[in-house]
């Protein structure tokens, strides 16, 4: 079977792409050939599995995500999207740049001081939907993927910091 998931973004978020702007910015998110924003799928396989693994039920996490360093699981995941729609409108309106913005933070100490050399600037994304795909999910274990997939409720660079915010939302395609 395949899952059909989507991702509303609540505030700004940021999937690192592990490269940064120099002295510019700290951290770039991640964006693809056309400078859209996206989300790996092995990003959203390792959320899910996390949250898959509260679940207590160990034959789901092998038979879905497999044994760490003996096999890969069963299911496929696919990057997380725009939709085609959306990303036409954009790349044909030259709107790319639109999609980010800067967030900088700083260390501050015991006396209420900032720390020197402790300002960062990450780039983030505002908030938007994506879409994506589950593949070869089996009919036992949709129900719990399902219940994994929701119990995501933040996702990238400083969740615990208000960045991420996000509601998934699940349709069994097939």
């Amino acid at each position: 079977m395949t899952l059909k998931y989507e991702i509303k973004f609540l505030d700004y978020w940021h999937v690192g792409s592990g490269l940064s702007a120099g002295a510019k910015l700290d951290a770039l998110v991640l964006k693809d050939s056309d400078n859209l924003p996206f989300v790996g799928g092995k990003t959203i396989k390792g959320l899910v599995r996390e949250m898959a693994e509260l679940l207590n039920d160990e034959t789901f996490v092998d038979a879905c995500f497999g044994q760490e360093g003996v096999d890969m699981g069963s299911v496929y995941f696919s990057n997380a999207t725009l939709s085609k729609t959306v990303s036409e409108q954009i790349i044909s309106h030259t709107l790319q740049d639109n999609l980010y913005d800067e967030v900088a933070s700083t260390t501050i100490d015991a006396e209420g001081m900032a720390i020197d050399g402790s300002l960062r600037e990450i780039e983030v994304t505002v908030p938007v939907t994506l879409r994506g795909e589950i593949d070869d999910v089996s009919k036992e274990h949709t129900e719990k993927m399902t219940q994994a997939l929701k119990m995501i409720k933040r996702m990238g660079l400083n969740r615990n910091r208000g960045l991420g915010r996000c509601e998934i939302t699940v349709e069994v395609a097939s």
